[in-house]
């Protein structure tokens, strides 16, 4: 699948990143470009996300591929490759099926376990949503407010939501796809055989995603992984402390 991305910096190493479940790849446009002046960096919309095509499959081998066919076509070498949740799983997958290919990943905020699927309401909240009668992001945001509470977590979906050219609100996301394979977001890897790629995981000290017994099965499939821990941050830890997130992210590079 030929993916739709955002190019920032001429030279120097190139860097991948690739956005969580319900994101895209504007989300990460500040944190580019903050690193373009030494680096070409890649903002990509996953499959099924942003203005890349759609497709009915979507799991994290599919993607994996997705992001080995962008590598391949823009004839990237060593690429830095960066994912957060959903995007640090496609990151760590496609590393253990294509070995060698990433010169480090940085994985924010996700380990390469199972997850229970978790996003029930939101894909409820969204799914009842009726675009052919909604008159206005604001009476999205009032129906989204059953579902979630948090006036930013519903601010975030909704930048999904855009008119087409008939004027009508449609979805950015394929929430019917997406809906009928949450569960496979929450799946385990595909651990082939452990990766030597030289790995930063950061985590943020508020999130219960990585958990400290799961360092343990961290260290077998990522032996060459190191752990930064973000103070004030929940699972979206650029979100949360910006300014620390980009100083460990220009560290990290």
């Amino acid at each position: 699948m030929k993916l739709f991305y955002r190019a920032l910096g001429e030279s120097g190493t190139p860097v991948i990143i690739l956005h969580g479940i319900f994101g895209t790849s504007d989300n990460w446009l500040g944190f580019g470009k903050a690193i373009s002046e030494n680096h070409r960096v890649f903002l990509v919309d996953q499959r099924n996300h942003g203005q890349s095509p759609w497709g009915d499959e979507f799991n994290y081998e599919v993607m994996a591929a997705d992001l080995l066919n962008f590598i391949q076509e823009h004839q990237l070498e060593n690429p830095i490759l960066i994912g957060h949740s959903m995007g640090g799983k496609v990151v760590m997958q496609f590393d253990l099926l294509h070995p060698g290919i990433a010169s480090r990943i940085m994985i924010v905020d996700i380990a390469p376990k199972f997850y229970p699927v978790h996003h029930t309401h939101i894909l409820e909240g969204l799914n009842s949503l009726d675009l052919t009668t909604l008159e206005s992001r604001q009476a999205a945001n009032e129906h989204l407010k059953r579902f979630e509470e948090k006036e930013g977590v519903r601010q975030f979906l909704l930048k999904n939501l855009y008119r087409n050219a008939e004027q009508q609100f449609a979805w950015r996301i394929n929430l019917k796809v997406i809906t009928k394979n949450i569960d496979v977001v929450g799946h385990e890897l595909f651990v082939p055989a452990a990766s030597n790629t030289e790995t930063l995981f950061i985590k943020g000290a508020d999130s219960h995603y990585i958990q400290p017994e799961d360092e343990r099965y961290i260290a077998e499939i990522f032996p060459n992984f190191e752990l930064v821990e973000i103070p004030g941050a929940g699972h979206w830890v650029q979100a949360d402390q910006p300014e620390l997130f980009l100083q460990a992210l220009q560290s990290y590079l």
